[in-house]
C-alpha cells in the first residue's frame, strides 16, 4: 500500500520531502557514520543542526532578539504547569476558555494561585470564539492564556484578546507555523510540533527575555524553570535530538515554499474547498461559527452517528485516514495542516460528494 490522506489531528502528516531526506540520512548523517539518533548531544554535528534549526525558526517567524527559543519535553500539557510556576507572580491569571486545551490549562493553573475563567465558550461546545473585545481582566493578574486554535473543536482566535495591557500567553500547537503572526503580541506562544512541525516529544517555547528569571514559583523543579533552559541553550540535559532534527528539516521545507505568507495562502484555499463544499451539502454540516472556523482543522457531521460510522469506514477503504472526530465530541474532523497536499483535500471532498450521492 501507498502513502494514505491523512488526516489525523495528530501525530500527523509531514511533508514527504522530509521524511525522504531523513530516511536517505537515516544510517550515516552527512558523512558521520551514524544517525541523527544515535549521535551525541554534544558533538559537533548535532550542535549545527539545532543552531541551525533556531536560526531559521527566528528567520520564518520574525522572531524579535529579545525573545528565546527553546526546545523542550513534556509536551504542551508540561506548559500548563510550567507557566504558572514561572509567570504567577501575583498568583492570579486570566483564562479563556474555548476548548479542552484551555480547559486543562485552567484547571492546572488552580493548582498555583487564582486562575480566573474570564470568557467560555462552552455554553454552546466550544462551537465559537467568545467576544474578547472588552474583557473582565483582573487588575492584578500576571497574565492572560488562550489557546489560539482549538484542535478538537475546530475554532480559530482571528483576533488577539484585548489583554488591557496585560502579558498574553498563547498555545499555538494546531496552527503553529500555518501563517505568519506578530510575535511582539505574546510574552510566550509555544506549540507541541506533532500537528505541523515534527515527530511527537517536542515542544517549542518562545519567550520574551524578561519573563525568565529566577524569581518562580517555591518548589519549581530545575527541569521546570525557562531560565535552566534559555541558559543552556536548550542544552541543559539531552533534548530530544531527532525531533528536533526533522523540526529543523521542516523549517528549511517552510522556507523553501516561500515562508509563512505563502503558507498561509496555501491553506486558506485548501479550507476553502472543504468549507465550501460543506457550506452546500444537504447531508454534511460544519459545526463551527463561520467567523470562527479554523483553517487547520475541520469538523463536520451528518446528524446521524450511524451515517458519520459508515463515512469513516468508507473513507478509510479509500485511503483517507483518521476522520473520526475526537472521542468526546464525535462526528468527523479532517485536520488540514501545512503537510496536507491540496490534493487530499480534494480527494476527501470527491469522496463526501460521492458517499452523499449514494446515501443521501
Amino acid at each position: 500500500m501507498g502513502r494514505i490522506y491523512n488526516f489525523s489531528a495528530g501525530p500527523a502528516t509531514l511533508p514527504e520531502a522530509v521524511l525522504q531526506e531523513a530516511a536517505e540520512e537515516m544510517l550515516d548523517y552527512r558523512g558521520t557514520g551514524m544517525s541523527v539518533m544515535e549521535m551525541s548531544h554534544r558533538s559537533k554535528a548535532y550542535e549545527t543542526i539545532h543552531n541551525e534549526a533556531i536560526a531559521d525558526l527566528r528567520e520564518l517567524m520574525n522572531i524579535p532578539d529579545n525573545y528565546k527559543v527553546l526546545f523542550l519535553q513534556g509536551g504542551a500539557s508540561t506548559q500548563f504547569a510550567m507557566i504558572p510556576m514561572n509567570l504567577m507572580k501575583n498568583r492570579v491569571a486570566d483564562y479563556i476558555i474555548t476548548g479542552q486545551w484551555a480547559k486543562k490549562a485552567y484547571k492546572e493553573a488552580q493548582l498555583y494561585g487564582k486562575a480566573n475563567a474570564i470568557a467560555s465558550s462552552e455554553d454552546k461546545m466550544f462551537t465559537y470564539i467568545p467576544d474578547c473585545s472588552d474583557l473582565p481582566i483582573s487588575p492584578d493578574a500576571d497574565y492572560v492564556y488562550i489557546c489560539q486554535n482549538n484542535t478538537v473543536f475546530g475554532t480559530k482566535f482571528h483576533t488577539l484578546p484585548n489583554t488591557k495591557g496585560k502579558l498574553l500567553v498563547a498555545d499555538v500547537s494546531s496552527c503553529f507555523l500555518s501563517e505568519p503572526i506578530d510575535v511582539t503580541k505574546y510574552g510566550i506562544v509555544y506549540g507541541g510540533v506533532q500537528k505541523n512541525v515534527g515527530p511527537a516529544g517536542t515542544v517549542i517555547v518562545i519567550i520574551r527575555e524578561d519573563l525568565i528569571t529566577d524569581d518562580v514559583l517555591p518548589g519549581t523543579p530545575t527541569m521546570l524553570r525557562y531560565k535552566t533552559h534559555a541558559d543552556s541553550n536548550s542544552l541543559y540535559n539531552t533534548p530530544p535530538t531527532y525531533g528536533i532534527y526533522i523540526c529543523g528539516k521542516v523549517f528549511k521545507w517552510l522556507k523553501q515554499r516561500g515562508g509563512l505568507t505563502a503558507m498561509r495562502d496555501y491553506n486558506e484555499k485548501k479550507a476553502a474547498i472543504l468549507y465550501d463544499y460543506l457550506d452546500h451539502s444537504q447531508m454534511f454540516k460544519g459545526t463551527v461559527e463561520k467567523k470562527d472556523r479554523s483553517l487547520m482543522n475541520v469538523p463536520f457531521v451528518t446528524g446521524n452517528p450511524d451515517l458519520d460510522a459508515k463515512f469513516i469506514q468508507e473513507a478509510k477503504e479509500r485511503g483517507l485516514e483518521n476522520l473520526k472526530g475526537y472521542r468526546t465530541v464525535g462526528g468527523m474532523r479532517a485536520s488540514i495542516y501545512n503537510a496536507m497536499p491540496m490534493d487530499g483535500v480534494i480527494a476527501l471532498v470527491e469522496f463526501m460528494r460521492e458517499f452523499e450521492r449514494r446515501n443521501g
